[in-house]
């Protein structure tokens, strides 16, 4: 690895979810495409966090190249998100576990057979979900925990806040919970292992440190929103989707299904092209998306705006011409701290915030 040291002292959070990952504190920095690359996830994990490479926007050899450079960056656990429903899903465990990778963590409910796969070999499965029911499914399969997001979350998300959400899955199932929507800092640490999580779930508050490589012109964006600057639309990918607001988004809101439906062949011509994927894979991968989240083909078609649109902010740095996934929270984020300084900062502040409440 790295001349990278080990996360400094600070006060004792060990809980289930640091006790089956292995890592110092119950933080997650979650899996988000194009942002959650060998820096980022090699900064979080040496930060005493669990960094989770995002992989649905890799091809199969950058999957293999970034996990490579995170092992050199790191010799901390760190995970990899992958799309339980590609037609590729196969491949990508092998990687996983050839690699000697510690967790799995899918956007979709993993088969109860790709479940048993992966934890015979010795990796630990954390799918994400939205609804209790689906969190019981997961966990009568095997999984060994489960990422809870509430509407406050970024990316595709749900309606139930995760002040409600995360008590009726944690009272559901008898697997660690992690807790994810809405969290930023060491208050939200200690509430959600008052409500019975294991752990928190970010993306939005690691996406914005300085190990993240998203363009300074993004962030800006993102350090400039207030909370009522984040909004949910189905405009992007047919799916209830949670983003900053942008005259970008307020022109798909206005363009109508013909004028998106014609943007998303072309979206889906652009990330064939970026993903080395052929036009087969990606029907077939449209097909599984298609059944297992019960859609239309148009709704399929409207999903291949999501990775170029995001990419174009992402990646190329034009929050003009892309789209900003977003948790609320970005309205309340004014800073961009390192990922050792933000997660020494959250353990501090929640040290701080037990010690008040024992005082009371």
């Amino acid at each position: 690895m790295s001349g990278e040291t080990a996360p400094t002292a600070g006060p004792a959070f060990g809980t289930a979810l640091t006790e089956l990952t292995g890592v110092r504190y119950p933080i997650v920095q979650t899996g988000m495409g194009w942002v959650a690359g060998p820096r980022l996830v090699s900064a979080s994990a040496n930060a005493g966090a669990l960094g989770v490479l995002a992989s649905a926007t890799m091809t199969i050899d950058q999957l293999k190249a970034a996990v490579r450079e995170v092992k050199s960056r790191t010799d901390q656990p760190f995970g990899v998100n992958l799309r339980a429903d590609a037609g590729d899903a196969r491949e990508r465990v092998r990687i996983i576990v050839d690699e000697g990778v510690k967790v799995a963590s899918f956007a979709l409910a993993p088969s109860k057979e790709l479940i048993a796969e992966l934890k015979d070999a010795g990796v630990v499965v954390i799918p994400s979900i939205g609804a209790r029911r689906h969190a019981e499914k997961v966990a009568a399969w095997g999984a060994d925990a489960v990422v809870v997001q509430g509407g406050e979350g970024g990316g595709h998300t749900g309606a139930v806040a995760t002040t409600v959400l995360l008590p009726q899955v944690v009272d559901s199932v008898d697997i660690p919970v992690i807790a994810a929507g809405g969290f930023h800092d060491g208050r939200g640490l200690v509430a959600a292992l008052a409500y019975g999580a294991a752990g928190i779930a970010m993306g939005t508050r690691f996406l914005l440190t300085s190990d993240s490589t998203v363009p300074h012109a993004v962030k800006a964006c993102y350090l400039a929103a207030g909370v009522q600057d984040v909004t949910v639309t189905t405009a992007v990918d047919g799916l209830p989707h949670r983003m900053l607001r942008s005259e970008l988004v307020a022109g798909l809101e206005r363009a109508g299904r013909p004028a998106a439906l014609l943007r998303a062949v072309r979206h889906a011509a652009a990330f064939r092209k970026v993903s080395g994927l052929g036009w087969t894979r990606m029907v077939r991968d449209g097909l599984a998306m298609k059944h297992g989240k019960d859609l239309s083909w148009s709704q399929v078609l409207l999903a291949a705006n999501t990775p170029m649109m995001l990419r174009s902010a992402m990646v190329d740095g034009d929050p003009r011409g892309g789209v900003m996934a977003s948790g609320q929270v970005a309205g309340v984020i004014d800073d961009l701290p390192s990922c050792r300084e933000l997660v020494d900062r959250i353990v501090a502040e929640a040290g701080e915030t037990l010690e008040r409440l024992r005082s009371v």
